[in-house]
């Protein structure tokens, strides 16, 4: 499905990440590997650090957390929120929604538009469309869309395949009417059929948690993960990424009537160098135009991952610079999507601590 939207823009991107970083040498004693295997799998993955929240850091602390941190600089007022977006899939309950949670401890006005979505890879992108087209309604001119997600939580430390991967973040992005015309280009896919590709087996109402969906089982290649933990086919995933995103990259080009090499930055969804390099030589794409130094500094926070690339690799030349941008994300649902956008001159746009 291709998308269209004018008069509209980013102002701002804020990334928030634990203050508690590992090493990936530090748990080593968690694998079923040996240390010269792990060291090579360090070297190919993008392994380094990873950053991860102690367990009592919920999706809502950390959103709250942002938005007050840009209302205490001066970069935002509550009131002229007119909608809030909260993109995550480890929400703080199964309900109410973590939107209104967050509503409720801001104490945000009542004359406001709050919605949850449940997307991960390819939530970012996701939860841009939809501030987009909630800047169609005329009582709608500031969407603050809050990226968040605690995965680790959910991952056993013993799976050697997810967890040296893993990280934790969330983003605050501020999306507004622009008078400037300028176009955005998108597409998203989605295909059901491999929804199990990457999915946490039990802890909803299909298969509750119990004593029972915790006990550890080895998957036969030495990594131990419960029911309740995440699963992630690795060979699919990798599959499904390089046979459906490179193609979507060129009908989005196509799309927009745009030359490859006239974008400035392809700003991916990050789930190890090695998959990332992959796309990018597939695409034909220079790896300097498409950062992937995300996992080896901060792990894999699902869809947060792209405004983390954004802050991190470009920050404060955002402030005063304007680039044209490809986003992607892909993974979970499966879903892909892309976007071309030209970023920059923000309000601010850089990294704090949790």
């Amino acid at each position: 499905m291709n998308l269209k939207f004018r008069n509209k823009r980013i102002s701002g991107i804020l990334t928030i990440v634990p203050s508690k970083e590992i090493a990936f040498e530090d748990e080593l004693d968690n694998y079923n590997f040996t240390r010269a295997q792990s060291l090579k799998l360090k070297l190919v993955m993008g392994y380094d650090r990873h950053r991860i929240f102690d367990e009592d850091v919920c999706a809502s602390d950390l959103v709250v957390k942002g938005i007050n941190h840009l209302v205490d600089q001066n970069k935002l007022k509550k009131e002229d929120i007119d909608a809030l977006i909260v993109v995550t899939q480890s929400p703080d309950y199964l309900m109410p929604p973590t939107s209104t949670i967050v509503h409720g401890k801001l104490d945000l006005k009542q004359d406001i538009f709050c919605l949850d979505i449940n997307q991960g890879c390819t939530g970012y992108i996701v939860g841009l469309y939809q501030a987009f087209m909630m800047l169609e309604q005329e009582n709608i001119t500031k969407v603050v869309l809050a990226n968040a997600d605690i995965l680790s939580h959910k991952v056993s430390k013993k799976d050697r395949n997810s967890f040296p991967l893993v990280g934790d973040a969330a983003s605050i992005t501020i999306v507004e009417r622009d008078t400037n015309n300028s176009e955005i280009f998108g597409n998203i896919k989605f295909d059901g059929k491999g929804w199990d590709a990457l999915m946490i087996p039990a802890g909803g109402f299909k298969t509750p948690s119990s004593p029972e969906t915790s006990v550890l089982v080895d998957d036969g290649a030495g990594n131990y993960r419960s029911k309740d933990n995440l699963v992630m086919r690795g060979d699919s995933v990798f599959n499904f990424v390089q046979a459906m995103v490179p193609p979507l990259i060129q009908d989005l080009m196509e799309f927009a009537s745009v030359d490859k090499a006239s974008v400035d930055y392809y700003m991916f969804h990050q789930p190890n160098k090695f998959m990332l390099k992959k796309v990018a030589d597939k695409l034909g794409i220079p790896h300097e135009k498409m950062p992937h130094n995300i996992v080896e500094n901060f792990g894999n926070a699902s869809g947060v991952t792209i405004p983390t690339a954004i802050t991190f690799n470009l920050g404060e030349k955002m402030l005063t610079q304007e680039y044209l941008m490809c986003l992607s994300g892909f993974g979970v649902g499966l879903t892909w999507g892309s976007m071309l956008i030209k970023i920059g001159n923000l309000n601010f746009c850089n990294i704090i601590e949790y």
